[in-house]
């Protein structure tokens, strides 16, 4: 931690603002995050990188990404008056969560639905965010303790315009990765940010001064299809996180082949990467999987009805898909799987009440499978 100050600081609170900096870090702890740091709000050369990426249309239909003006790049033009950012960090590998290898192996299996990890357990904005809410309330009481109540905070977690990434590199949380994810030297990648927005002008911790992936390119090298289109350069469009997430249309022909049984999000470049043999397991057990979706059979997935895929993803991350993008993900991931008269069958008679998009997806699954039973016959 440096010992810089606002010069507008009263030399009398130097020392108090000192103590709150040393307290924020066993707070935050104890409210589940593993790493906390404060940065100030320039982020520089990470403006041009945004502008850069937008420009060349990475973003596909995330326009969103672009409708905030500079409020990414710019802190304060989020919110006002803010000076100081915490970035924190929360682990979230489920407790007896397979090795990362055998992970890799059921990404593989083709019957097994594959989700991302992060998404298996709670949502995290719900569990993230109110946590975060308990630190700067702590932090509040703590300079009210010492007369000083003029200060404010906004708290996000993924939840509006903010250059995530860029604001824990500059905290000292890590460096930003071949894959475009933060990397932690003792806990990989698996874990999730958050920030408080804040005008409380706290030391500042030094930045992430060196990047440790060297010459490996193992994310770039596994990612199916080809969306890491050189280190630190992520293509959007061709991401099968965005693809079964953020995408609301027909996913392009050419990619579905490789989604394999993916069906929502993607960790390869996780999965490969050597620094997660680093990953921590999480201390919040709201991050433990439910409904048996780290162990699930797409069939099993595909018969939910929508009443049951609601009920199911009450409080989960996965409800951003929809129902409707949820059976266009799985019907092409049964139709990355082996031939199989029940996967077949299941796919036929659902295809006449399924909406247009869906139906769109069905039909390619079924003209998939019938080319692998075709081989199948006319094999010796």
């Amino acid at each position: 931690m440096t010992e810089h100050l606002a010069e507008t600081v009263p030399p009398a609170n130097h020392a108090i603002y000192r103590q709150l900096r040393e307290k924020i870090g066993p707070w935050a702890s104890e409210l589940g995050f593993q790493q906390v740091g404060v940065t100030d709000i320039d982020l520089g050369e990470h403006e041009q990188r945004l502008q850069t990426w937008l420009d060349r249309g990475f973003q596909g239909e995330m326009a969103y990404m672009g409708h905030h003006g500079r409020k990414r790049s710019q802190p304060a033009e989020l919110v006002p008056g803010t000076t100081r950012i915490l970035s924190l960090r929360m682990d979230y590998m489920p407790e007896g969560d397979q090795p990362l290898a055998q992970l890799a192996s059921t990404a593989a299996n083709r019957g097994a639905a594959y989700v991302a990890r992060y998404a298996l357990g709670r949502d995290y904005h719900k569990v993230i965010r109110q946590r975060l809410v308990k630190l700067w309330q702590q932090m509040a009481e703590e300079l009210a303790s010492h007369g000083i109540d003029q200060h404010s905070a906004r708290v996000f977690t993924d939840s509006a315009p903010v250059l995530e990434k860029a604001l824990a590199e500059k905290a000292g949380l890590g460096w930003i990765g071949k894959n475009t994810l933060l990397l932690n030297h003792r806990a990989g990648s698996l874990f999730f940010l958050a920030e408080i927005f804040t005008d409380v002008p706290l030391p500042i911790d030094p930045p992430q001064a060196t990047n440790h992936c060297g010459s490996c390119t193992s994310c770039i090298d596994v990612c199916p299809t080809a969306a890491i289109v050189g280190p630190y350069q992520l293509d959007a469009r061709r991401c099968i996180s965005y693809l079964t997430i953020e995408h609301r249309g027909s996913i392009p022909v050419e990619l579905r082949a490789a989604m394999g049984n993916r069906i929502f999000g993607c960790d390869d470049c996780q999965l490969f990467c050597p620094w997660n043999k680093f990953a921590q397991v999480s201390s919040v057990a709201d991050f433990d999987p439910r409904h048996g979706l780290d162990s699930s059979a797409l069939l099993t997935l595909y018969a939910w009805t929508e009443d049951e895929f609601l009920a199911r993803t009450a409080g989960s991350a996965i409800r951003r898909t929809g129902y409707t993008g949820w059976r266009r993900n799985l019907a092409v991931a049964l139709g990355n799987c082996d031939y199989d008269d029940g996967i077949y069958q299941a796919l036929a008679t659902s295809l006449d009440d399924a909406p247009e998009l869906v139906q769109e997806h069905i039909r390619w699954a079924l003209k998939t499978l019938d080319g692998r039973r075709s081989r199948i016959a006319t094999s010796p």
